[in-house]
């Protein structure tokens, strides 16, 4: 397999326009097309069927064991977010791509907080951590994210109640410091925002909160993106509270919210917005369903991906923060599809 990582990891995340972008994905999508048609054998079955680098369908990785390395090779197992009784998908790792998203996702998420490692405030509980060789979305979402960070601290307790002694200690340790804080989108608002706002308690914690894992469960209790922001802001002090979007099939390649209110494509990953009746390419302002791409798995055929969510492509190079690249919203999930975001997914035990 011919590919330069080291290049690609030298570029600035948000450097390509359209056409460079166009040119180093048509080069790398081959090579990862001829690495994966001669290592799995389901994926070059497929590849048959359906011609070269066909976008799979996420719901393959709950029916199939898809991977390109052997299992001597397997360093972890990654599971997707399910509601009980669903069945999850198992992503397998090599070492290498293990490394390699790990690194994606700092250079990512560095372009919006800063290369400093920041002291952390993890809005979960410790206890989501549990076999490390085999995690659940949340998990591995937490542990990313974590590596941006230093002293890292849980807002939570085991049974996902606010640990306000914890917290308090924190922000007097840090006061008057930037701090980075992080958490998925529904355990933010449930469990550390609702309280906070109950008790009229008022964190002192400027800095940014990232946050992400599915809106569905908000939707329903009508909160909006724009009342979310606020409310965070308003109990915690933060500078910036910043949406991203991502899955546990192409961990890493995250695309983050600027502070338009886009998500963005990477140097690392890509995003087509199509039409459902002909799966053609939806304009730009057109719903239609998200297909993402990522450069970075070679150890499973999960480089080029059709979810099950809908969003609108709302531009390319032109996007008021100075990123380049495509930028687009998500619409939530289409009709009939599971819910599995980690928020989403997450019940009460």
């Amino acid at each position: 397999m011919n590919i330069d990582y080291s290049y690609i990891f030298n570029l600035p995340p948000f450097s390509l326009d359209k056409d460079e972008k166009h040119k180093l994905y048509e080069e790398i999508l081959y090579e990862l097309q001829k690495h994966h048609s001669g290592n799995c054998f389901q994926y070059n079955k497929l590849c048959s069927l359906l011609g070269n680098n066909p976008a799979l369908p996420v719901r393959l990785f709950k029916e199939y064991d898809l991977k390109s390395i052997s299992k001597d090779e397997i360093y972890k197992v990654m599971t997707s977010s399910g509601t009980t009784g669903q069945t999850v998908s198992k992503i397998y790792l090599d070492r290498e791509t293990s490394a390699r998203q790990a690194k994606a996702l700092n250079k990512i998420v560095s372009d919006f907080t800063g290369k400093t490692r920041l002291p952390m405030l993890i809005i979960d509980s410790n206890k989501v951590l549990k076999d490390r060789n085999m995690f659940s979305a949340r998990g591995a979402g937490i542990l990313g994210f974590s590596m941006l960070g230093r002293d890292m601290t849980y807002a939570l307790d085991e049974n996902m109640n606010l640990n306000l002694t914890v917290i308090d200690e924190f922000c007097q340790k840090y006061e008057g410091q930037a701090v980075l804080m992080f958490g998925f989108t529904f355990m933010v608002w449930e469990h550390f925002y609702k309280p906070l706002s109950k008790m009229g308690h008022r964190l002192d914690l400027a800095g940014t909160l990232i946050h992400g894992g599915g809106w569905k469960k908000l939707a329903s209790e009508a909160v909006n993106p724009e009342e979310f922001i606020n409310g965070l802001k308003m109990v915690t002090n933060a500078d910036k509270v910043l949406n991203y979007y991502g899955m546990v099939e192409q961990t890493g390649s995250i695309f983050m919210e600027c502070e338009y209110g886009h998500l963005h494509a990477s140097v690392f990953s890509d995003i087509d917005i199509l039409r459902a009746e002909d799966f053609t390419a939806a304009d730009v302002g057109e719903k239609g369903i998200i297909k993402v791409t990522s450069l970075l798995p070679t150890s499973y055929p999960g480089h080029i991906l059709l979810s099950e969510d809908e969003g609108i492509l709302e531009g390319v190079d032109d996007c008021p923060c100075g990123r380049k690249g495509k930028y687009f919203k998500v619409c939530g999930r289409m009709q009939g599809a599971e819910i599995r975001g980690c928020s989403d997914t997450y019940e009460r035990r």
